[in-house]
C-alpha cells in the first residue's frame, strides 16, 4: 500500500488577515492550535480556502514554513502548491518539500484549463520533481476541469501520487474511481455533506471547510464511522448539514471566514476580488451559526 498522508477530518485551513490585509502569521498560529487541541487530523495550507491564488510567492512559502513550525509535528501538513502554470507549481511543490511539508494539494489547472491527457502530463511532471506523497484536487466548478476515473487510474500507478480530493459532487464518479483504482488512490471529500457516502465507498476522510469552525465534530464524523458507529456517524453528518450548506451562501471562503469572525476569531476579511456577503446573507448564518450553539 502506498504511504497515507493522513485519515479522517483535515481542514482546508483560511488565512487570517490584519486590517490592512497583510497575513495575520500570529493568528494562524492561534488557529492551528484550536485545530489539533480539537482533533483536526491534518491541516491543509494554501488551499482554496486558504486564498491561496491571492497570496505572494513570499506569503505561501511563509504560511507553509509557520504551518510546519507551529504543528510541530503533531499532525500532518498538506500544502496547496497547484498553479495552471505547470513549471510554476513543479517550483511551489519543491519549496513546500524544502519547508518541511507532509503532502502536497495539487488543484487541477484552471482558466487555460487541459484535456485529460495533459492532466496526466502535468501531474506526472510535478510527481517526479518532488518525492512528497501528492494528493490530485478535482473541483470542476472552479475550474473548469474534472479529473475523469480513468485519468484517475493512470496517475494512480505514479508512487507519490497517493489520493484525490473528489469535491465533484458526483457520487457515481466516485464509485467509479474506487473500483478502477482500488487501494492505489485514497479518496477525501472535498464536499462536507458528502462526507459519510464517501467513506461508505471506500474513502477515508474529508478535507473540509466546515472544519475551520466545528472541528472536533467534523472529525467526529469519520471516527465514529471508522470505530463501525454507522448510524451515529450518518446521524451527525446530517445534524450538521445546515451548517455545512450555509457556509456555501456565498464564494468560498467569504461565509466561513464571516462566520468565525461571528465567533469572535477575529480573522479578517477575504481579499479582493473577494468581498463581504450582503446583510441579509450575514443575518441567515448568523441564524444558523445560533442553531448550531455557535454563538448566542
Amino acid at each position: 500500500m502506498k504511504k497515507r498522508i493522513f485519515t479522517g477530518a483535515g481542514v482546508a485551513i483560511i488565512t487570517p488577515m490584519n486590517p490592512d490585509m497583510s497575513v495575520n502569521f500570529d493568528k494562524l498560529g492561534e488557529l492551528i492550535n484550536f485545530q489539533i487541541e480539537n482533533g483536526t487530523d491534518s491541516i491543509i495550507i494554501c488551499g482554496t480556502t486558504g486564498e491561496g491564488s491571492t497570496l505572494t510567492d513570499a506569503e505561501h512559502r511563509e504560511a507553509i514554513r509557520a504551518a510546519v513550525q507551529y504543528t510541530a509535528g503533531r499532525v500532518p501538513v498538506v500544502a496547496g502548491t497547484g498553479s495552471n502554470d505547470t513549471a510554476y507549481a513543479v517550483s511551489l511543490s519543491k519549496e513546500a518539500e524544502q519547508l518541511g511539508a507532509d503532502g502536497l494539494l495539487l488543484v487541477t489547472p484552471y482558466y487555460n484549463k487541459t484535456s485529460q491527457r495533459g492532466l496526466v502530463e502535468h501531474y506526472k511532471k510535478i510527481a517526479g520533481s518532488v518525492s512528497l506523497p501528492i494528493i490530485l484536487y478535482s473541483v470542476q466548478s472552479r475550474t473548469g476541469v474534472n479529473i475523469a476515473p480513468e485519468t484517475c487510474y493512470e496517475l494512480s500507478k505514479i508512487e507519490n501520487i497517493v489520493a484525490v480530493k473528489e469535491a465533484s459532487g458526483n457520487i457515481s464518479q466516485v464509485a467509479k474511481i474506487r473500483h478502477l483504482c482500488g487501494d492505489d488512490l485514497d479518496i477525501y471529500s472535498g464536499n462536507d455533506d458528502q462526507i459519510v457516502p464517501l467513506l461508505s465507498l471506500g474513502g477515508i476522510g474529508v478535507i473540509s471547510v466546515l472544519s475551520n469552525i466545528m472541528p472536533k465534530e467534523t472529525h467526529d464524523i469519520c471516527q465514529l464511522y471508522f470505530d463501525g458507529k454507522v448510524t451515529e456517524s450518518a446521524q451527525l453528518q446530517l445534524k450538521l448539514l445546515d451548517i455545512a450548506n450555509k457556509l456555501f451562501l456565498d464564494v468560498n471562503p467569504i461565509p466561513v471566514k464571516e462566520a468565525m469572525n461571528l465567533m469572535g476569531m477575529n480573522v479578517g476579511e477575504c481579499r479582493l476580488p473577494l468581498y463581504r456577503m450582503d446583510d441579509h446573507s450575514i443575518e441567515v448564518l448568523k441564524k444558523a451559526l445560533q442553531d448550531a450553539g455557535l454563538v448566542k
